[in-house]
């Protein structure tokens, strides 16, 4: 899994001689918290939500609307925009990404490829991405198992899925603070989970539980 495979391609981006009203317009129209600063095709900073809210005149202040305007339209981006930007590569794992975030605290990561924006990753994005890797939304059955002996168990399931020409979407092996072993199974095909349990166990296989999934649209 790599950050390529899910991070957003289309980068809005602006430059550093960007007016903050601008800028801020720009992120009302185009529904996004984070612009990237780009300056002769190479990446020089970073303006999110969070810094624009910083720049903007608190409502405290007894500046007039006019002084307001006046001073956003005056103020670029280069003055306001975060310099020292964390990113990551498009060849980096989803996981290098993720770390990179918790470690540092942020909610974006711009990608670079030879120095060159090429996308950018989100949050947002990770949890997409979680959401695609668990089969989640997937039409099909859900199996929980657990086990002691994940190549032993995995061996038979897979058999008995077969057997009923079922097709196996995802497959998620996970170790529990108990030490148990917690597989969990996306299945394609309209089959009657108590049938499939009872299939499962015939193999002396445990399973917590196993229930149909309905489709889910995607989203933005």
């Amino acid at each position: 899994m790599s950050v390529k495979d899910y991070m957003t391609a289309d980068v809005i981006a602006i430059s550093p001689d960007t007016r903050v009203a601008k800028a801020a317009d720009m992120m009302r129209k185009e529904e996004v918290r984070r612009l990237p600063v780009v300056e002769n095709g190479r990446l020089v900073g970073l303006v999110t939500a969070g810094t624009m809210a910083d720049a903007s005149p608190s409502k405290a202040t007894s500046l007039s609307i006019y002084e307001m305007n006046y001073l956003l339209n005056k103020t670029k981006i280069q003055d306001i925009m975060i310099k020292k930007v964390i990113t990551v590569s498009p060849n980096a794992s989803l996981e290098d990404a993720i770390y990179l975030m918790l470690q540092h605290k942020i909610g974006v990561l711009p990608v670079l490829d030879n120095n060159q924006l090429c996308g950018i990753i989100t949050d947002k994005d990770v949890y997409r991405a979680f959401l695609h890797i668990s089969g989640y939304g997937l039409a099909g059955v859900r199996i929980v198992l657990q086990a002691d002996n994940v190549v032993s168990i995995l061996a038979k399931v897979t058999e008995v899925i077969s057997n009923e020409n079922l097709n196996i979407r995802r497959t998620i092996i996970d170790t529990r603070a108990s030490g148990k072993t917690v597989i969990e199974i996306q299945v394609d095909g309209d089959i009657e989970p108590v049938y499939l349990k009872e299939k499962l166990e015939t193999i002396g296989v445990e399973v917590d539980s196993i229930a149909k999934t309905s489709e889910k649209p995607d989203f933005n």
